[in-house]
C-alpha cells in the first residue's frame, strides 16, 4: 500500500535521494573551499564565530556548534522540517570543505583580484550545490533552512535578496562581537546572494518550492513491508 509520501515510496528511490544531497554537498562544500582559499576574509557567520570566541571561553569550532544549534532552534521555531538531508549536511559537508582544503596543490593565494574572481565562482558552486541537494526534498542544513524559512515569511522577495538581507543581520552581529571583518566579508555579505539570484533565475528554481519531508515521514517508508 502506498503512504502519504506518494511516488517516493521506495528505499531505492530514497537511497538515491541521499547520494543526490551527498553530490550537492561536495559541490557546495567546493564552493566553501574556493571562498577560503579566495584568502580575502571571512564569511559573515564565521565572523559571528570569531566574535563569540573573543567573549566566552569557547574557541572558534565551539563557537561555530553553538550557532549551528542556535540556528537549528530557530529552524524549529519557523517550523522547518528536519530531516536527513539536515543530518547529512551535519555530518558531510565540514568533512568534504576539509579534503577539499587538504588536497589542494595551489599556494596561498596573495592577489586580491584573483581572490575577489574566485570568491565568485565559489558563490556559483555553492548555489548549485544547494540546488542539488534541496531538489532531493529531504530538508536542509540548519542555515539553508533558516534561509528557507524566513523566505517563506517574505514570499514576494527573491530568495537571493533573503540571502543578503539574512547575511547583513549576522554580519553585524560579527562586527559588533568584534569579529574580523575584511573585504571579503562584505563581497560575500552581498555577492553570495546576488550570484545565487542570477543562478537560480538561470535554471529556474525556487527553493521555497521545494515540499520537503521530515526523518519521520522518511523512516515511516524505510520501516515498511516492501
Amino acid at each position: 500500500m502506498k503512504g502519504s509520501v506518494g511516488d517516493s515510496d521506495s528505499r531505492k528511490t530514497i537511497c538515491g535521494q541521499w547520494l543526490q544531497i551527498a553530490a550537492g554537498l561536495l559541490v557546495f562544500a567546493f564552493g566553501v573551499h574556493l571562498t577560503i582559499y579566495a584568502n580575502i576574509g571571512l564569511a559573515p557567520w564565521d565572523c559571528l564565530g570569531m566574535g563569540i570566541s573573543y567573549h566566552t571561553p569557547l574557541n572558534y569550532g565551539i563557537s561555530m556548534t553553538l550557532v549551528a544549534i542556535l540556528v537549528l532552534g530557530i529552524d524549529l521555531l519557523l517550523k522547518e522540517r528536519i530531516g536527513y538531508g539536515t543530518v547529512i549536511d551535519a555530518l558531510l559537508t565540514g568533512n568534504f570543505v576539509q579534503v577539499f582544503n587538504d588536497l589542494n596543490p595551489l599556494s596561498e593565494n596573495h592577489s586580491l583580484w584573483l581572490g575577489i574572481s574566485v570568491m565568485l565562482a565559489g558563490f556559483v558552486f555553492m548555489a548549485l550545490g544547494m540546488y542539488i541537494y534541496m531538489k532531493a526534498g529531504q530538508c536542509c542544513g540548519p542555515r539553508d533552512a533558516l534561509l528557507v524559512g524566513v523566505g517563506k515569511r517574505f514570499p514576494r522577495v527573491p530568495i537571493g535578496y533573503v540571502q543578503i538581507g539574512m547575511w547583513a543581520v549576522v554580519l553585524l552581529a560579527g562586527w559588533l562581537l568584534g569579529g574580523p571583518v575584511g573585504i571579503g566579508t562584505l563581497i560575500s555579505t552581498v555577492g553570495a546572494g546576488a550570484v545565487m539570484q542570477v543562478v537560480y533565475n538561470i535554471i529556474r528554481f525556487e527553493p521555497r518550492h521545494v515540499k520537503h519531508r521530515s526523518v519521520a515521514e522518511v523512516t515511516q517508508v524505510l520501516l515498511r513491508v516492501q
